[in-house]
Order: structure tokens, then sequence, then C-alpha cells
């Protein structure tokens, strides 16, 4: 078997998200991404954490087509959703159900389309906010909105980009909650890529990897790279 058909074999035994070889520079020759390799093999809840300019974000950006990598390729099965930190950059119109629909694919029916709103909804714990003005959401129900209209949308792998760096204790907790709850659904459960600076949240994921000079390492327990993690920050002070 010759090696490309040895790759799209690779590919075709990782249905969700796979990264061969990824690079990327930006336009002033600064590297961001180098040689990434990283596959997802299951659904589930996958954490990076990495210190700012380690090339987190800009990994997301290539996966989901925001950015064109220099080489290497990039596999995903479903069309990903990037949600952002901030969710007032994400929410647009006036009502949570009318800014669902902007993320419903057009070619459904007007009541296929109302449907997957109410269900997009009731999946992330807002049911009875269907016609709620957004200006009067908590932060949470904001981040946790902006994940309904990736599920309306008919993706299957979220990039969340620190969802929770703007929220409450309570909120973030109510996100992750939902997160690991979509993760684990019995049917069609989601996968999702999560950025963070917090290490008392990579305790909550199915595998974390670690990711510096736009490297990223192999995904690892959370619970042993968290005490890994802490570890070095204690020698530090």
């Amino acid at each position: 078997m010759n090696h490309t058909n040895q790759v799209a074999e690779k590919y075709i035994e990782s249905p969700y998200l796979m990264l061969n070889q990824v690079s990327f520079s930006w336009p002033c020759g600064k590297k961001a991404l180098r040689n990434c390799n990283f596959s997802i093999n299951s659904p589930g809840l996958w954490m990076l954490v990495g210190a700012n300019g380690s090339g987190k974000s800009t990994l997301f950006k290539v996966i989901s087509g925001l950015l064109k990598q220099d080489s290497g390729k990039v596999f995903c099965k479903s069309k990903p959703a990037l949600v952002f930190q901030n969710p007032d950059h994400h929410l647009l119109l006036p009502t949570c159900s009318s800014d669902l629909l902007l993320s419903v694919p057009n070619h459904l029916n007007t009541e296929t389309r109302m449907q997957r709103v109410q269900e997009s909804l009731e999946q992330v714990g807002l049911a009875e906010m269907r016609s709620r003005p957004i200006h009067t959401l908590s932060g949470g129900q904001k981040q946790r909105l902006a994940i309904a209209s990736a599920i309306a949308s008919n993706s299957e792998l979220l990039l969340l980009d620190e969802p929770t760096a703007l929220l409450d204790p309570s909120s973030q907790n109510s996100v992750i909650t939902t997160v690991k709850q979509l993760c684990s659904r019995p049917n069609n459960p989601l996968t999702a890529i999560w950025i963070t600076h917090r290490l008392e949240e990579l305790e909550h994921a199915n595998g974390v990897a670690k990711m510096d000079d736009g490297m990223v390492h192999n995904f690892e327990s959370g619970k042993k790279l968290r005490q890994l993690l802490h570890g070095l920050a204690v020698r530090r002070v």
C-alpha cells in the first residue's frame, strides 16, 4: 500500500477530527502552528491548555476554516462550529429564537426550523426562554445560547475558545455541565474541543493535551496533567 492510501485509510479510521502535519505562519513570518498532529476518535469533551501565544486560538481558526493552513491536512467529519469567549460577539438578534433561526439550515420548512430552535434550547436548559430578549440573559445563559446556535446549525463538532473566561463560578459550572451532557447524550453525542487556562476544568475532560510553541502534545488524563502543571507553577513561585 502506498503512502497516499495509508493516509486516506487513517482518515477513514478517524471519523471525528484529524490533523496531519498542519503548519501555519502569519504574514510577518511568525510561526503559529508547527506540524500539528492529533486525532479525536470518539465523541466527548477534549481540552487544550497552554499559555497565551501557544497557538490554541489559531488552531481553532484553521480547523473552522477561518484560516488556511500553509501545509498539512485537516479532516473533519462534521462541520465545526466556533463558540467565542465572549458570547456577545456571537449573538446578533434581539430574542433567543430569532437569533437561533439564523443558524438553522434554510432548506428546512418553517415548522421544522421552529422545531429545531426549540429542541436546541431544550438541550442547553433554556427551553422556557424562546421569546426572551437576549439582553436580559446572564453571561452563562448567553454562552449556553451560543452553544444552542451551534446545535441548531447541525454541527457535531464544537470548538469552544475559553467559553468560561468571562463568567462567574456558577455560570462556569452551568456551561461545563451543559457541554458534558451534550457530549454524552445517548443519541448522537457531540464532540467538543475546549480551550482553557483554568486547571480545575481539566478533570472534566475525556482527555487533555498541552499546547506550546505551536505544537500539540499527546492527549492524557486531565487529572494527571493538572497535577503536573500545578506542580510546575508551584515550583516557579
